[in-house]
């Protein structure tokens, strides 16, 4: 018994030691936009960007790929984000204040930060109001106090001087080594802001009522008026300018450039920062309220903007003032995500194509490159070409570079033009008009209005091989897209599919199905639809298929599914899976819920046409709100909630048992056991797996006979779980390459003389039949108790670092938000990982996988969370950031490594000091 023992024990631990080279799981980078930004911050000689957020994050970024992230332990909002020059030591890259001492010598102040620093400043405060209190006229002062500190500024030419703002409007020169002030400025209006101009004898402030002031250092004290007040935008009430800055040009007049101003009662709801410079003047109108901007100074060359959904760099040296693409913090959520895919291992060519669309889409960007550029990215470059695909509630695709740490746009694909809808060309109100005042232009692409919601992406699949890609939607559309490098004028062909195959006693209340335009269309150069299947009734597509070899695509909904030849144009087959007694499928869920969003959208177009003074951000919040709210009940009535219990088996009255979940394509052994054939699988809400023959022509009679199907198989689990997945694995228990793989000499032929199997994973087990037979060979119950449910699926390929060997698993997410790692052909759980919140149910949602056992999901509306189960394929910033000369210690000490939040280690060398400032500030007992 002991050998035996000793025996099992080395077995293991080989076994144990094969799962370490093959799977480590890490949280690597964070893709988009940070959501609920707070505070942007800057440092010129580091060159880098720092944004804040409410929940407590803190982002730095440089150069392309130098990216560092902090977060508090605490949910406390980050207000103010500052660079603390000239501060050799490497504190934590967030400092928060977290005790104060106020000194019985009445002299000093000590502040401790949640770093274990202290520092100590001179407490001058009461010298200050005895000072400032004694040299304002009485009148002036009145009754009411000074206020809080609205602002500070430092002298640009005397950093021993500064200007200490008060909200109700006084403004103090305070002298640092002498403590007493030199002069006053008594402001009538409430401050908001205070610039310091670069000759160190002009101060501008900015007021609430709409206007800014010029006033003169060194004259007399007090100075009782301003030595020009400005009204930029008329004599109407005006909104308060929020922040003034005024910078020298290397040639003509200065820049001024200021946030806010807009005349009360008719633009009282726009976000704008008005640039003026010579006889230019613009009125840059954004599409979410500012947070906070600041100029690049040389030149100055570029308006850097943080609105409330996205980072906007403006080109001030290009006429027209153009803007730059950002190569990061780009707002995936420009319309809502409603779906992702991901396609490794690009060829070329297809990358050049999409490129090359791409760059003609782009035309009125910048051409001056990226202006921050702090710091070196250190990584290596990206083993291969990865695209990441996101559908959009506005009925676009874009496509994304996911192939290194920065997620940079490459081509948007628009779906709405084939389709007649209630959208209105001249809705577009922000969009300035030629003579208008103020003189707007709209900037940014934040647009979270869909005119018809309808158009929403359900469903994508991209065959990198031969540059076709179909798209599915909400209104049962489904469209066949092919890659051209030209602009082309044509008709699309719509082949309307009846999945209830007449059956009577059934009455779609759902939404109608869009109206295809009957006209030819002129698509851009990039991927144009040739071919539109439309399901009747037009529910949402919940599974989608393209053979591009067979040059076939399936689909389906909630009442059944087909599959269509895109090389003839007509469809071969329908089969309709709705239970007679599911009216739910009949009602369509999300009609009551879509009807509703209508109802607030037009509401909303007619709050935006008619421009009443209201706050666009709180109506955002509104409907990001009643957006969650129904889609939470939507996604209630399109799933069971999770229980506590075995599996055990369902009633076939369940709701939605029709549902199609997942369909596939095989070339496998269906009817015996010595020929292979084509075959169609799918698999519903139910627990049913239905097989077909498929019957396709050879290459010289494709054109003219047709494709042919008959019903095979039909397995039904006796569980009656949903059926989210279905995989052929060959005669050597590999996974079927995919379509045309092999032909491009990717992927060995798949192995035909041995048996094939069948796995069906439902949402609660794995099950693997013997083909063609169809006999149950083994399975795999992911957990009995804890209520667990396969959410996401799919095939991924793991390799060590030092092995050039790759072997297949399946990866799997749970309704727990765990992910698991099973074996194939053994189907046998290799590990698991906690990764997300099981709370969290949009993210569990939203959650992808790609072919190399890496993956995304979002961790808000506009950022995607990266992770890797592999430790062969990882992606992760690498990076350094080195101070200047002049902050560098005497003696410096190695590098030191610092493990970010998520397990990502980076190096770090002389990094400059970074002081957030959260709400609340101090302690509650100071």
């Amino acid at each position: 018994g002991t050998m035996k023992r000793f025996r099992r024990h080395g077995h293991e631990s080989q076994r144990d030691k094969h799962k370490q080279d093959l799977y480590q799981f890490n949280k690597t980078v964070e893709h988009g936009f940070p959501h609920q930004p707070s505070a942007l911050g800057f440092s010129p000689s580091l060159q880098l960007l720092a944004i804040g957020t409410r929940s407590g994050a803190i982002k730095l970024y440089g150069a392309p790929g130098v990216e560092f992230m902090g977060l508090h332990d605490e949910n406390a909002a980050v207000t103010q984000v500052h660079f603390l020059p000239n501060q050799v030591h490497a504190p934590p890259s967030v400092t928060r204040v977290t005790a104060v001492l106020a000194h019985s010598s009445g002299e000093l102040l000590l502040l401790g930060t949640e770093g274990g620093h202290v520092f100590v400043l001179r407490f001058v405060i009461a010298d200050l109001f005895t000072a400032t209190f004694s040299r304002i006229p009485e009148d002036y002062v009145g009754r009411r106090n000074l206020e809080c500190v609205e602002t500070l500024h430092e002298n640009p030419l005397n950093p021993r001087q500064v200007l200490i703002g008060y909200s109700r409007g006084l403004m103090v020169l305070w002298d640092l080594d002498r403590q007493r002030p030199i002069q006053h400025f008594l402001g009538t209006q409430q401050l908001e802001s205070v610039w310091w101009m670069e000759d160190g004898e002009n101060i501008l402030s900015s007021h609430s009522d709409g206007s800014y002031c010029q006033w003169t250092v060194t004259g007399e004290d007090p100075q009782t008026e301003p030595e020009k007040q400005e009204m930029p935008y008329g004599s109407f009430p005006c909104k308060a300018i929020s922040k003034v800055i005024q910078l020298p040009s290397k040639q003509g007049p200065p820049f001024l450039i200021f946030s806010g101003g807009m005349p009360r009662a008719s633009y009282g709801d726009r976000h704008c920062i008005s640039v003026i410079h010579s006889k230019t003047h613009e009125a840059l109108d954004f599409t979410s309220r500012i947070i906070d901007f600041f100029v690049i100074r040389e030149g100055p060359s570029a308006l850097v903007v943080l609105v409330e959904e996205e980072l906007i760099v403006v080109d001030l040296q290009t006429e027209g003032w153009p803007v730059i693409q950002t190569p990061y913090l780009v707002p995936l959520h420009c319309s809502a995500i409603t779906c992702s895919h991901h396609v490794s291992s690009i060829p070329l060519k297809l990358w050049e194509r999409v490129q090359a669309a791409g760059a003609q889409q782009n035309t009125h960007y910048s051409k001056k490159p990226w202006p921050i550029n702090g710091g070196q990215n250190l990584a290596p470059d990206p083993p291969q070409r990865d695209l990441l695909l996101t559908g959009h509630e506005d009925g676009t695709v874009r496509f994304w570079d996911a192939s290194g740490v920065c997620l940079y746009p490459m081509y948007k694909l628009s779906t709405a033009g084939v389709f007649l809808t209630d959208a209105d060309p001249n809705d577009n109100m922000n969009q300035g008009s030629e003579g208008e005042w103020p003189p707007f232009r709209k900037v940014g692409c934040f647009d979270p209005y869909s005119d018809d919601p309808r158009l929403g992406i359900q469903k994508i699949h991209l065959c990198k091989y031969s540059g076709y890609l179909t798209v599915a939607g909400t209104a049962g559309q489904i469209l066949v897209l092919e890659l051209n490098d030209e602009a082309a004028e044509q008709t699309v062909e719509a082949t309307v599919v009846d999945l209830l195959q007449g059956q009577e006693g059934f009455r779609w209340k759902g939404q109608a199905r869009l109206d295809v335009r009957e006209e030819p269309v002129l698509f851009p150069p990039g991927f144009q639809p040739f071919a539109l299947v439309q399901c009747q009734p037009p529910a949402v597509v919940t599974a989608i298929a393209l053979h591009s070899e067979w040059k076939l695509v399936a689909f389906g909904t909630s009442h059944g599914f087909g599959f269509y030849d895109y090389h003839q144009r007509n469809n071969i087959l329908v089969k309709c899976t709705l239970n007679p007694s599911d009216q739910m499928a009949l009602e369509g869920p999300l009609s009551r819920v879509k009807s509703i969003k209508k109802s607030l959208r037009q509401s909303f177009r007619r709050i935006r046409r008619s421009r009443v003074s209201m706050r666009k951000h709180h109506t955002n919040n509104a409907l990001q709100e009643i957006n969650a709210r129904l889609e939470a009940e939507a996604l209630q009535e399109m799933e069971l909630a999770p229980v506590q219990r075995k599996i055990e088996a369902r009633s076939s009255d369940d709701s939605f048992t029709g549902l199609v979940r997942t369909l596939y394509f095989a070339d496998t052994f269906v009817s015996d056991s010595s020929h292979s054939t084509p075959s169609l699988w799918a698999g519903t809400n139910g627990g049913a797996v239905f097989a077909y023959v498929l019957r396709v022509p050879s290459l010289e009679r494709r054109a003219e006979d047709p494709v042919v199907a008959h019903a095979a198989k039909e397995i039904q689990l006796m569980h009656r779980a949903p059926v989210v997945g279905l995989v052929v694995l060959d005669g050597k228990g590999a996974p079927l390459p995919e379509p045309l793989e092999v032909a491009h000499d990717l992927a060995r032929s798949p192995e035909m003389h041995g048996s094939h199997h069948l796995l069906v994973v439902s949402e609660e087990q794995f099950k693997l039949f013997t083909l063609p037979k169809v006999s149950s060979k083994s399975k795999l119950k992911l957990t009995a108790v804890d209520g667990s449910r396969v959410r996401r699926v799919g095939v991924a390929w793991f390799g060590s670092r030092t092995d050039e060997q790759l072997e297949s698993s399946l990866v799997v997410l749970t309704n727990q938000g765990e992910l698991h790692v099973i074996s194939l052909p053994s189907i046998k759980m290799m590990v698991h990982y906690p990764c997300i919140r099981r709370e969290d149910v949009s993210g569990i949602a939203s959650c992808v996988f790609t072919k190399y056992g890496q993956g995304f999901y979002l961790i808000s509306p506009s950022e995607f969370e990266r992770f890797s189960l592999s430790t062969r394929w990882v992606v992760e910033p690498h990076c350094l950031v080195e101070a200047p000369l002049q902050m560098r210690p005497k003696n410096p000490s190695s590098p030191v490594h610092r493990d970010q939040p998520d397990g990502v280690p980076t190096e770090h060398r002389c990094v400059c000091s970074c002081v957030i400032v959260q709400k609340p500030l101090f302690p509650s007992c100071c």
